[in-house]
């Protein structure tokens, strides 16, 4: 018998882009005389400074004072960056007194009320130099072009979905703010960029108690530690999927090769109906978790045939 050790190297660092909407000639919405950009800015700062504590992570912001940055150009600073995940903080507005905390991820699905939000964050596209040729003729105002833009970022939903969840569970469950649930729409700052990425509305400033809330001190440092903790709650499920080494016993001049399909703290019986109907599923306990592996073989060749299977 021998033993191979064989490493997977995952990323060291991970980069988080938070993108505080607005700036500079573009307020935001100015519900109860409140100012989007600066509430934005000051919960993403906040966000940062949270998120500095971890060694692995590395913080890059879109703006960190007042000043006017295109939406071409957010999501410009994270694909240079390579960015593992980007972040865009909001405040909503509405004509009745609404009140509550969303999150949004790219989608070409959606509702009338949706569509609203989106057009009103995307118009800020109109204080653009050169907007025309820039979007392409697209109109923040039309619904047709809303409804119209391909959905780009297809690959990254699940990934962008996930954090979604997390960010929102944290926004209704450990801070109790009323819960207006994970959805998808058409956003140009998310159209931008090339990973996985969200929206976040931190809740209403048209609403008097809310807006109160977001703009103060405690408000701001609530909401951006609850982002700040989904973030990492989010890295570390990253992590659980990345295997830093391996040690296989095994005949000589064999290996044996398998597909790591799920992992997780919960126990789950390793029966085809769990898993899509795979069959032959091995579970191995790391730590606290627990990885779920399918096709185990000794051919790398016929390896790669299960991961294009599974």
């Amino acid at each position: 018998m021998c033993f191979f050790s064989i490493s997977f190297f995952g990323q060291d660092n991970y980069t988080i882009v938070l993108d505080a909407g607005h700036g500079g000639k573009d307020p935001g919405n100015l519900g109860n005389g409140y100012k989007e950009k600066n509430i934005a800015l000051k919960v993403a700062l906040e966000v940062g400074e949270q998120l500095k504590k971890n060694k692995d992570i590395k913080v890059l912001f879109t703006r960190k004072k007042d000043v006017f940055i295109d939406l071409w150009r957010r999501g410009e600073i994270a694909n240079k960056a390579k960015a593992t995940l980007f972040v865009s903080i909001h405040c909503d507005s509405h004509t009745s007194n609404a009140y509550g905390a969303g999150t949004f991820v790219l989608g070409l699905r959606g509702n009338k009320k949706n569509l609203e939000i989106a057009k009103r964050e995307n118009a800020v596209i109109l204080l653009e130099d050169n907007y025309e040729k820039r979007y392409e003729g697209f109109d923040p105002n039309s619904a047709e072009s809303v409804i119209g833009l391909s959905l780009l970022q297809e690959e990254n939903l699940d990934k962008s979905l996930e954090i979604a969840s997390i960010i929102q569970n944290n926004f209704a469950f450990k801070l109790k703010r009323n819960n207006r649930k994970v959805k998808q729409d058409n956003f140009q700052v998310l159209r931008e960029t090339i990973m996985p990425s969200v929206l976040v509305e931190l809740g209403f400033l048209t609403n008097k108690k809310e807006g109160k809330y977001l703009s103060s001190k405690r408000g701001q440092q609530q909401m951006g530690k609850a982002i700040a903790d989904a973030i990492v709650d989010y890295i570390n499920h990253l992590k659980l999927n990345t295997i830093s080494e391996v040690k296989i016993e095994t005949p000589k001049n064999s290996l044996e090769y398998k597909v790591q399909i799920a992992s997780g703290k919960n126990k789950i019986a390793t029966k085809s109906y769990n898993f899509k109907g795979l069959k032959n599923i091995q579970r191995v306990k790391v730590g606290n978790y627990y990885k779920y592996y399918f096709g185990i073989t000794n051919s790398y060749k016929e390896s790669l045939k299960k991961i294009n299977y599974s």
